[in-house]
């Protein structure tokens, strides 16, 4: 088998794909894969009770329903896959495909760049060796290890995977930050921008101001050009408080900010910062490492499950191992890849945007000429002939650049029809049966065939956490430790999850919490006859509300 997925690896590079020359694989029983589901398949995670708990109820599961996990793939250095003994060696050699295609996404697309050079398997080793001594030193106290893993996990998903991101390109692309200066920066950047939400300026002064500082630039230089552009007379007459809001601007810039309310903890806590509790930093250290790790992985389910898809069905029909087994192999590939009638399958509409955008590269369709047709006829019979190429180059391009989010978005409206079209896809509805001797029974029809709706059903699907902003400002008006500003985008919280994260955030915090979030409240008909009336449809009004954690006791509040 191990030759085998040499020789794979040999196919799958003559086609396009990068990856290591090392990688490791592993034949392991169903009951393996069981013991390893609940550490989401990293042998060395650290041990936390939640996982003996998972292990249990999966062998559980798997006594009443037996079922045969495939394989799976650790984005680690050297990358790890495992297999079932139970899988054929046709089958495997498919699988290896899919596993490539995994490998090749995980090591090219930028998503997962700050993962490029790292052993996970082995950080998450040093860190579970990190967490047992920590045990072993509480001794009598070593349940409270597991409360800090437990409070830190219950926050987990708001760790800044985008921050990090910022950080490492300024550290390996210094000169895409270093275009212009810090004042020019921060002149065209925030602060016009606020004076143009103060009403003070409009959009025709900030082109006017553009237009002057390259005026400077072109006469002067660049260096010699901006110091006479914020030197000028019109400029300082009009905002003589510049260079004063300036310095300080710098100044508090040149405290690092906290990228996530991790870091924020960290630096303000009074429990956390107590010598006696440093262990405590330790932990959630782990917790945010880990994160981190599968952020860009949660973001990439259809993205990443759909490219593998695509390589193991377009290299493994032409492999040898095929032959004999052709229905086999229809079976199984269907079961993966197959669209459902009703619901979303990541596999199938991952791999049929990656075939699609192909073909766009290879009939010249990206450009801006095609973009531009109107009649249903000159699209679909539009060819500039980009060939092979040109479609393997917009392939690996997408592979390159884009998660689930820039997958669903990159094609243009009008693109996205097509390719709903091309795939016979529908959004279902369901409603009472018609036939009127079926009352008891539901009906699910086809209720739209929209591309832009079929669009925002994926994206609905999608992983976006919540969006919560640290408010010193207000924490300090309400005279508590933290404020955590919940920034609305058209979803509410899970209420039942709010609750027990505050009451670990306020023992992480050392005092009083508060979440300030958005939710919906049924507005209840004057009269009483009105809920009774037929197509009554109830309506809700959002409101602002806040939660209050005190002393491990939680209140709400609506603020308007």
């Amino acid at each position: 088998m191990k030759a085998e997925m040499e020789r794979c690896k040999d196919v799958a590079r003559s086609e396009g794909l990068q990856f290591d020359d090392n990688t490791l694989e592993y034949i392991v029983s169903n009951r393996d894969m069981l013991e390893l589901k609940p550490k989401i398949m990293i042998p060395t995670l650290y041990d936390y009770w939640v996982h003996d708990v998972g292990a249990i109820r999966n062998r559980w599961i798997y006594d009443v329903y037996p079922n045969n996990p495939y394989e799976t793939v650790i984005n680690t250095r050297p990358a790890m896959s495992f297999y079932n003994q139970d899988n054929t060696d046709w089958f495997n050699v498919m699988i290896f495909y899919h596993v490539l295609g995994h490998i090749d996404y995980f090591q090219n697309n930028i998503y997962s760049r700050n993962t490029w050079d790292d052993d996970f398997a082995g950080q998450a080793l040093a860190d579970k060796r990190l967490i047992n001594r920590i045990r072993d030193e509480l001794d009598t106290e070593r349940r409270w290890v597991d409360y800090v893993i437990e409070f830190s996990r219950a926050i987990d998903n708001l760790v800044g995977y985008y921050p990090e991101l910022k950080e490492t390109d300024k550290k390996d692309y210094p000169e895409m930050f270093g275009l212009v200066s810090e004042r020019v920066d921060y002149y065209f950047g925030q602060f016009l921008q606020e004076r143009y939400e103060d009403g003070q300026v409009d959009l025709n002064f900030y082109h006017k101001e553009i237009d002057r500082l390259n005026k400077f630039t072109q006469r002067l230089g660049e260096e010699e050009g901006e110091k006479a552009f914020f030197e000028d007379l019109r400029l300082r007459g009009k905002f003589p408080e510049f260079g004063d809001v300036f310095k300080k601007w710098k100044k508090k810039e040149n405290k690092p900010m906290p990228k996530d309310i991790f870091e924020y903890l960290w630096e303000n806590s009074s429990v956390l910062n107590d010598e006696d509790n440093l262990w405590m930093k330790d932990v959630m250290q782990v917790i945010r490492r880990t994160s981190l790790y599968f952020q860009p992985q949660m973001r990439s389910k259809i993205a990443n499950e759909g490219w593998a898809s695509f390589w193991h069905e377009r290299l493994f029909i032409q492999d040898e191992h095929i032959e004999g087994h052709e229905v086999d192999y229809s079976i199984v590939n269907s079961g993966v890849t197959a669209s459902p009638r009703v619901g979303l399958n990541p596999y199938a509409t991952g791999m049929k945007l990656f075939e699609f955008i192909e073909e766009l590269g290879r009939k010249g369709r990206l450009s801006r000429e095609y973009q531009l047709l109107d009649r249903i006829e000159d699209r679909r019979n539009y060819d500039s002939g980009g060939g092979e190429a040109a479609g393997k180059e917009a392939l690996f391009a997408a592979r390159k650049y884009l998660n689930d989010e820039g997958l669903i978005d990159f094609l243009s409206e009008k693109d996205f029809q097509d390719f709903v079209d091309k795939n016979k896809l529908f959004i279902a509805g369901i409603r009472p049966h018609r036939d009127p001797y079926k009352w008891d029974r539901a009906e699910v029809y086809i209720k739209s065939r929209d591309g832009e709706e079929y669009r925002k059903l994926l994206k609905e699907q999608l992983y976006h956490p919540p969006n919560i902003k640290i408010n010193e400002k207000k924490a300090y008006d309400f005279e508590v430790e933290l404020y955590l500003d919940h920034i609305y985008e058209g979803k509410a919280l899970v209420e039942k999850y709010i609750e027990p994260a505050l009451r670990g955030l306020e023992f992480l915090a050392g005092g009083p919490v508060v979440l300030e979030t958005t939710e919906y409240e049924e507005v209840y008909p004057s009269d009483w006859w009105e809920w009774h009336e037929w197509g009554y449809e109830p309506k809700h009004r959002m409101i602002r509300v806040v939660y209050i954690c005190e002393d491990g006791y939680v209140f709400r509040d609506e603020l308007y």
